[in-house]
């Protein structure tokens, strides 16, 4: 499976990482909070990859930084959550 952003349209600094066979994860670990505002950017992302390949599953790894009303927004979107610390 590809994980090279570029490959998908996308900017050379988000993170894409392989989970397992046709899930991929986008690796958002920052130290401020994820808000709403970030929650669309995330979303947006998760769009442009399935354009690519509608096949694929997405997930946001982050840190517990991140507000319930984000949470809400990528499960409407259909973006798993993987939490790390």
């Amino acid at each position: 499976m590809e994980t090279t952003p570029t490959y998908y349209g996308l900017s050379s600094k988000i993170q894409l990482k392989e989970l397992e066979n046709n899930h991929i994860g986008i690796y958002k670990v920052i130290k401020s909070r994820i808000i709403q505002k970030d929650a669309l950017k995330i979303a947006a992302i998760a769009t442009q990859i399935k354009s690519v390949n509608p096949a694929l599953g997405i997930t946001l790894i982050c840190t517990r930084n991140i507000c319930s009303k984000s949470i809400a927004l990528l499960e409407r979107e259909g973006v798993n959550l993987k939490i790390v610390d």
